[in-house]
């Protein structure tokens, strides 16, 4: 994610804030910049969380802002890594205050229509997430998920002849 200043992305080191265009293209760019992110914002950390997931998940959180606020306002991108056993929260913010639906795993017993258009994205990301939510903003809301760090590869030990 190249270095932006201005109002485009602010914030601490570890965090990045991005104005996204309130298109169908703002899901490939937010799952550009946030593997650009997640590698840039602290390269010699350690206990970042799984770039896979993590862009599955914006694309989620992107394409249902898209699609549920008409056009309206802006949608940013908030990427930030956090400290302590590390992993990263990520959040998107829109103009409108209504909450999304349900972000809970459906009851036992429930089945889900694996032909059903909509809906499932709300079930990967509580699925795939160590925690996610919703927040009222000044300007709308904001809808947000963290993953945790994915431990470090350990080296290959040499074989034995």
């Amino acid at each position: 994610m190249p270095r932006a200043t201005g109002p485009a992305a602010t914030g601490p080191p570890s965090s990045r804030r991005v104005r996204l265009p309130h298109t169908a293209a703002a899901v490939p760019i937010a799952r550009a910049l946030i593997r650009t992110a997640l590698t840039e914002l602290d390269p010699g950390a350690a206990g970042l969380p799984d770039t896979d997931t993590a862009e599955l998940l914006t694309a989620e959180l992107v394409a249902n802002a898209v699609e549920h606020t008409a056009g309206l306002g802006a949608i940013e991108l908030v990427v930030e890594l956090l400290a302590g056993p590390g992993g990263c929260q990520i959040e998107v913010h829109d103009s409108q205050p209504v909450l999304p639906g349900r972000i809970v795993c459906p009851d036992p017993g429930t089945e889900v229509d694996p032909w059903q258009e909509h809906g499932r994205g709300l079930l990967l990301i509580r699925a795939l997430s160590s925690d996610c939510g919703h927040r009222p903003t000044a300007h709308g809301k904001a809808v947000w998920f963290t993953l945790p760090a994915v431990p470090a590869q350990r080296g290959r030990r040499p074989q034995a002849p």
